[in-house]
């Protein structure tokens, strides 16, 4: 070992050697004691005085915690330094309860559960317990808590699952008093589009965007977000398609609200020629569903009722009530092929979507011979939404699934997808969709539960070409950690969740980049209530 002391004094460095035994070696056969090698000497050892009190108070102060500072290095050296064996101020024993499932004896034997840690600490510095007792009131405290907590969060999603499935009076007011002008006002009942721009509507050489809806106030926003961001209005052509009772009212608010110069169709399901002959599928599929579904586990109350089960996995089944699933609108996108026969390419939009971009991109996107253009997702910053795989939706306990599927795949999102028409007519995707719909009905929906996505995600299995983010960006209506400026900087924004942009349970801070697509002084909107707040 080499001491080395600068001048002034302030620097040692300590050097290794030859080793400590050769140094005493060689100093003691000189048999020479210099000032300088005491001085060195009793340096050394303040040196190492100082470090050993340094180590020992850091280390009183981590106490028996766990290892966070430079008093860890003192809790694994000294056993083998000082010879001391470390010693735990908690007695095994509370290791030992908390650690066990509570008996029956031991609920029984606490009649008295404190609800607050103040009312706990209080009752424990009167009566002195010893280890086990005071272990044991502990434990039942924490799980009385986390029972209440449990609770509290399934009636939560009981209330939401109640609210995101209610129509709000003010859309029924909407709708109603559309439905009434279409009756009395001729402009209300305009053909769109007019016959001047009719041919628009087979031409491959504009831009075709199809939104399926029985929403109209939703569906405007979509509308008018999308033109508005547009860099080419003119090429734009919007096929709304809605169900035969929302067809007058959803007809009466484009013809009394025109997106001039974007070409805007409005059809019911039954105005298509295809969806007129003999069965159709998506409808036989919807009767079977609703059938199986309306004895889905006794319904929403025994959902609930159920004390053993996740929250979440809770939040999940009651989703799978939700009308919306059981709606042909969710359902309809599986027949794009044959509703626009003529068409080569469309770009498919939900009507829970805010456009804010230009679009017209999309129709460069290379597919590479693929159906589906869609985002992906299972990578992302947001651990709760961008982390989804065919697991997250599939039953993979089901031997059906587990052979033809892997788990780990990652998952793609509706919402936002472009469809190749044509390469799509060169497959089966339609037929598998079924296939599978009749699979999980036979199996008592034990393939997936919820949803229209489980089923497209096997149909289009290998059919898929992942785009860019940018594109599309979900989980607006699941969570409010998403801020207003990472939203602003996605093309199209999702709010896919139960927290719709039009219910009264929407995020507030992020209602506004779907509120400020509607214009509040329009008379049916202020006739009928409808406000930014």
């Amino acid at each position: 070992m080499q001491l080395h002391i600068s001048p002034s004094l302030r620097h040692v460095t300590v050097l290794p050697a030859k080793g400590f035994r050769e140094f005493i070696k060689v100093k003691s056969g000189s048999r020479k004691l210099s000032y300088r090698m005491v001085f060195y000497s009793l340096l050394l050892i303040t040196f190492l005085i100082r470090f050993v009190f340094v180590l020992t108070a850091v280390d009183t102060i981590d106490g028996e915690r766990k290892c966070s500072t430079i008093g860890c290095l003192g809790k694994k050296l000294r056993p083998r330094i000082l010879g001391t064996r470390l010693k735990t101020d908690v007695p095994e024993v509370i290791y030992q309860v908390l650690e066990n499932p509570a008996n029956q004896n031991e609920k029984q034997s606490e009649p008295e559960i404190h609800q607050t840690l103040e009312d706990f600490i209080a009752k424990m510095k009167e009566e002195r317990p010893d280890a086990k007792t005071f272990a044991i009131k502990l434990k039942s405290m924490v799980t009385f808590l986390q029972q209440k907590t449990r609770t509290a969060k399934i009636q939560e999603y009981l209330y939401r699952h109640v609210a995101s499935s209610s129509i709000p009076k003010q859309l029924h007011c909407l709708t109603l008093k559309l439905a009434n002008e279409y009756s009395t006002n001729a402009k209300a009942r305009l053909k769109l589009p007019s016959a001047n721009y009719a041919p628009a509507l087979n031409d491959n050489s504009f831009f075709h965007f199809v939104l399926a809806s029985d929403n109209v106030l939703a569906a405007s926003v979509v509308a008018s977000s999308l033109v508005h961001n547009s860099l080419y209005p003119e090429n734009i052509v919007l096929h709304v398609i809605t169900d035969g009772k929302t067809y007058a009212p959803m007809h009466a608010w484009f013809s009394l609200h025109p997106l001039k110069p974007a070409v805007v169709e409005v059809k019911a399901l039954t105005h298509f020629d295809w969806f007129a002959k003999g069965k159709v599928p998506v409808l036989e599929a919807m009767e079977k569903d609703q059938n199986v579904r309306s004895r889905f586990r006794g319904g929403s109350n025994a959902i609930v009722a159920n004390s053993t089960e996740n929250p979440r996995t809770i939040a999940a089944k009651l989703q799978a009530l939700s009308p919306k699933y059981n709606s042909v609108m969710n359902h309809i996108r599986i027949h794009l092929p044959e509703l626009f026969p003529s068409l080569e390419k469309v770009v498919f939009l939900d009507d829970d979507i805010v456009v804010q971009t230009d679009l017209s991109p999309l129709w460069e996107v290379d597919l590479n011979g693929k159906v589906n253009g869609a985002v992906e997702t299972c990578r992302g910053e947001d651990k709760f939404v961008m982390s989804k795989r065919l697991k997250s939706y599939l039953n993979f306990s089901h031997p059906l699934i587990s052979k033809n599927f892997n788990p780990n795949e990652c998952a793609w999102a509706y919402g936002m997808n472009i469809f190749d028409l044509e390469a799509w007519r060169r497959t089966n995707i339609s037929q598998t969709y079924y296939y599978w719909i009749e699979e999980n009905l036979k199996s008592d929906l034990s393939l997936w539960q919820l949803g229209t996505l489980p089923p497209g995600l096997i149909a289009f299995h290998g059919h898929v070409q992942i785009i860019d983010p940018f594109w599309h960006m979900l989980g607006l209506g699941y969570q409010d950690n998403t801020t207003i400026e990472e939203a602003q900087s996605a093309g199209v924004i999702h709010f896919n969740g139960r927290a719709k942009p039009w219910l009264d349970i929407a995020f507030p801070q992020l209602r506004p980049l779907w509120t400020k697509y509607l214009d509040f002084s329009d008379r049916f909107l202020k006739s009928c209530h409808i406000r930014a707040n």
